[in-house]
């Protein structure tokens, strides 16, 4: 769909790239909910699909939806929602709705434009993650209990839920709608067959618990983040494990693919700096330098820009190019 293309995709070179980023000032968005001490940080952030807004979640309720051109709180739009947030994530059709899930077992369904929750659907046990199919019309929610729940967003209804027999961390659909990525507490990934759930291949590289994964925008790589602290890098061709990624201090709770599926980039509690990757060779090409821990990164949709969480102070971004319209 055109009018969802995003319009700034320039690609530089790589030793431009090592340049843009060194270059780059970190921009703070202060976020009052944040500052209110530890019980409200900043659990999940999301650029939409097109970059022109990203949604952060706190656990005081609060998602606050920022242009990313407009760094202070009261140029932002705050939502309320009625449990703590733990994930947001837009609907990959419209720039406007986006999903939340929490601690009250429902996921709201949001319109920015309207300020307003449009709709909720109840999941049944709280809940901490969302996986969005390509076309926006369903959603999965993950809930704690290692329980997946498919919603239907033409009618917002539940499906049947579909229990896990494993310990199951984030789901993922590849780009085709056809397979389900699930990362699991055993150390592999399970890539299912959707929607009838058999499992057709497993990623075996970690030894305790993956946490995160994500499949680059061209399809042809798969970054899984596990709690033995390093990023596994596989080729979706033969799945083979192309890379092991191991500069993490500590567990790898987020991964993020740049818009060109050139560079990847790794989030944690634990340990300063984000590592950027060449996705490609495998090799470390810069490191962000952060004052604190950044559990959560996520690359700009189609801009080399990098926003994190983990300042005591909210969200910051990393705006490389910015100047040159990159």
């Amino acid at each position: 769909m055109s009018s969802n293309s995003p319009a700034h995709r320039r690609h530089v070179l790589r030793s431009k790239f090592v340049d843009l980023i060194a270059g780059a000032k970190h921009q703070l968005y202060s976020d009052p909910a944040v500052r209110r001490g530890p019980g409200h940080s900043l659990r999940t952030l999301a650029w939409s699909p097109l970059g022109n807004l990203i949604a952060t979640g706190s656990l005081d309720r609060t998602i606050r939806i920022w242009n990313p051109e407009k760094p202070l709180a009261r140029q932002a739009t705050e939502l309320q929602s009625e449990g703590t947030v733990e994930k947001v994530d837009w609907r990959p059709n419209k720039e406007a709705e986006l999903v939340s899930v929490g601690s009250d077992g429902l996921a709201r369904f949001w319109d920015v434009r309207a300020k307003s929750c449009i709709n909720k659907v109840k999941v049944g046990g709280e809940a901490f993650t969302v996986a969005w199919m390509h076309d926006g019309e369903t959603v999965l929610v993950g809930r704690k209990d290692d329980v997946l729940v498919p919603i239907d967003v033409k009618t917002y209804t539940a499906g049947a839920p579909l229990p896990q027999d494993i310990q199951t961390n984030q789901a993922y659909f590849s780009h085709s709608g056809e397979h389900l990525l699930l990362s699991t507490g055993s150390g592999r990934v399970k890539i299912c067959s959707w929607p009838d759930m058999n499992i057709i291949h497993s990623l075996n590289g970690h030894t305790s618990a993956c946490y995160a994964l994500q499949m680059s925008p061209r399809g042809d790589y798969i970054a899984v983040g596990g709690s033995d602290a390093m990023i596994s890098l596989w080729d979706t061709r033969d799945f083979v494990c192309k890379h092991a990624l191991s500069r993490m201090v500590g567990p790898v709770r987020s991964v993020s693919f740049s818009w060109d599926g050139s560079y990847i980039v790794g989030g944690s509690d634990e340990g300063l700096g984000i590592e950027i990757i060449h996705a490609a060779s495998g090799e470390y090409v810069q490191t962000v330098p952060t004052a604190n821990p950044a559990p959560v990164v996520a690359w700009h949709p189609s801009r080399y820009w990098l926003a994190y969480t983990g300042d005591p102070y909210g969200m910051k971004i990393v705006a490389a190019g910015q100047n040159l319209g990159l």
